[in-house]
């Protein structure tokens, strides 16, 4: 019973308070679902491909925890997310820098350019090759770091929750977390917080932009218009 007011009290103080003003339109999240449900059999053929490589010993995963030991499953398992990171990083960037594949792939996805026509189903509705490409780095980063077998295909299923997650209205604000306030600001400039789980990458490459500072800013510029 307790559990059940908390989430009631979570999904009315909080989530409703936040977004009330920002919710999606029906017929966006239809348009999400439908995009998203079209793409997902091809998202499919990434780990496909990445489990035949593995299976025939092409990458550096491996199968039984105790090959490396806890203490190096845990340094790698830390290299491999800075990887997957600075990989996705660049290529959600690329997507945007090269027009070309920006209007036949990225385009897809950033019809979605305003916060009221976002939400979670937004995070997997991409052009097929677009989403594949985006989650490519994750295969790249067999052959480079050992990589236990199962967390790979977890760190996987992570990545679509995730992308999920900030996608919609709701900014956790844990630093250094890109949360869904970081990804909003990025659906309606197009050029900032490029990045993935963190902010880092983007504070790195001089494209990240603070949700709460430009809060501020736009507070600031309403009180001069008055």
């Amino acid at each position: 019973m307790k559990s059940v007011t908390s989430s009631l009290h979570y999904y009315f103080g909080i989530y409703v308070t936040e977004c009330l003003y920002a919710i999606p339109t029906m017929k966006a999240m239809r348009l999400q679902m439908f995009v998203a449900m079209k793409s997902m059999p091809w998202y499919t053929l990434l780990p496909t491909v990445s489990e035949y490589m593995i299976e025939h010993g092409w990458t550096k995963c491996y199968s039984r925890l105790g090959e490396f030991g806890w203490i190096l499953y845990f340094v790698y398992i830390a290299i491999y997310l800075v990887f997957v990171e600075f990989g996705i990083y660049w290529m959600h960037r690329e997507l945007h820098d090269i027009k070309p594949l920006y209007k036949l792939l990225h385009a897809t996805h950033h019809i979605y350019n305003k916060q009221n026509t976002l939400s979670p189903f937004a995070g997997l509705a991409f052009h097929p090759v677009d989403g594949i490409l985006q989650a490519i780095p994750h295969v790249i980063a067999l052959f480079i770091v050992p990589i236990h077998f199962t967390t790979h295909i977890g760190l996987l299923f992570i990545e679509a929750i995730w992308t999920a997650n900030i996608h919609d209205c709701i900014h956790g604000n844990i630093w250094p977390i890109m949360g869904a306030g970081y990804h909003t600001i990025h659906h309606t400039t197009y050029k900032h917080n490029y990045g993935h789980y963190t902010i880092w990458m983007d504070w790195m490459f001089g494209s990240l932009k603070d949700p709460l500072l430009e809060e501020d800013d736009n507070k600031d510029g309403s009180k001069k218009a008055k």
